[in-house]
């Protein structure tokens, strides 16, 4: 569990589903990820996948919660999303974050992607991060920046251009 003046990042818990589901199913969320709402199916395919990544990798997605409401705000974390994406970025772990609609423009996902990078970095020291983000995903872009991340190349993923950044740690 991870806490920063407004949020707490913890594990997911059943509860969580539902609020979950529909982030994913917004279209408006999703529209720089897939560009498609998720199915039933699939929202739950990816919440149980929450869970299995922290058994195996002990490492993943926290569920974002707003300290002061207890409302669910979406998830933020690292992960191993096995994308087949090259030498230069299936080895690393790889940040990824997803707000539902209450939490845009409020400067959640930085306070809470600052707050698990330093777990990350003090947990298990990786010679660098990435992640992939829509080129038309401004918000997504610039937050990469704050967090260090800078731009590798293009690349395509699920059939969508995508640009690969990497963050390096100083050693």
């Amino acid at each position: 569990m991870i806490e920063t003046p407004r949020l707490l990042l913890r594990p997911h818990v059943a509860e969580d589903f539902e609020a979950c589901r529909a982030m994913w199913q917004d279209p408006d969320v999703v529209r720089h990820i897939s560009g498609t709402p998720s199915t039933e199916t699939e929202a739950w395919s990816r919440f149980l996948g929450y869970f299995g990544h922290w058994q195996v990798k002990g490492y993943g997605m926290f569920s974002l919660v707003d300290k002061s409401s207890g409302q669910f705000l979406g998830n933020v974390g690292y992960s191993d999303f096995r994308r087949g994406l090259g030498a230069d970025f299936d080895p690393f772990h790889e940040a990824a974050w997803v707000l539902a609609a209450a939490g845009h423009g409020k400067g959640y996902a930085l306070e809470a992607m600052t707050a698990v990078q330093q777990w990350l970095d003090d947990s298990f020291r990786p010679e660098k991060t990435v992640c992939i983000i829509s080129p038309d995903n401004s918000p997504s872009l610039r937050l990469a920046e704050k967090l260090g991340f800078r731009a590798m190349r293009q690349a395509e993923y699920n059939q969508k251009e995508v640009t690969v950044f990497e963050r390096s740690l100083p050693l």
